[in-house]
């Protein structure tokens, strides 16, 4: 007998990776929840989640992981940092969540083929970098456009980014660290 599973063309390999999405997904949820409150926005430990998603299931699975994350929250599910729903998107931090979805993939396809510690650093400096391109800009939008605050673009780096950096640089040290370990006791989980 067939089992039904791998006649729909999934394998073991990739029922695993789909498992550990999700498993990233919910991880992402679980650290909205671990947060220090900072003026607009909190330091949290949905970066952390998102590097290791991006080394530990590559760019197409890790963004993915991240997308799942943002979607059953606009869907209503309460995973983000203040709740969830349609209306978040109003948030001033919704840009950041949007962002974790190419920080992931970008993470990912960095470390795709290397795995030491400083090539996993390099690349999640470079997905924090794609998480404040979107993050900041749609921040600046909402608090000056939606809320009329009027605030400048070094108030917004303030609000939104410079108090963050010393947390994103632990988050960094661990993943980089952290990952390498997991990827060989894991074996190579994306495709």
């Amino acid at each position: 007998m067939v089992n039904p599973i791998f006649s729909l063309g999934f394998t073991t390999m990739k029922l695993r990776t789909l498992t550990y999405t999700a498993l990233f997904a919910a991880l992402t949820a679980a650290g909205a929840f671990i947060r220090i409150p900072l003026g607009v926005s909190s330091v949290t430990l949905q970066f952390l989640f998102t590097a290791m998603a991006g080394v530990l299931l590559g760019a197409k699975y890790g963004a993915l992981s991240q997308a799942v994350y943002v979607a059953l929250g606009l869907l209503g599910i309460p995973i983000f940092t203040a709740g969830g729903g349609l209306s978040y998107v109003l948030q001033p931090t919704f840009g950041f969540l949007l962002g974790l979805i190419p920080a992931a993939w970008l993470i990912g396809k960095l470390t795709e083929s290397h795995a030491a510690p400083w090539r996993i650093a390099a690349a999640c400096v470079a997905g924090l970098a794609a998480l404040y391109v979107v993050g900041l800009p749609y921040m600046a939008l909402i608090l000056n456009g939606y809320m009329g605050k009027g605030m400048d673009i070094s108030a917004i780096l303030w609000a939104g980014m410079l108090p963050f950096l010393p947390g994103d640089a632990l988050k960094i040290v661990v993943t980089a660290l952290l990952c390498p370990v997991l990827r060989k006791r894991l074996g190579k989980t994306h495709e």
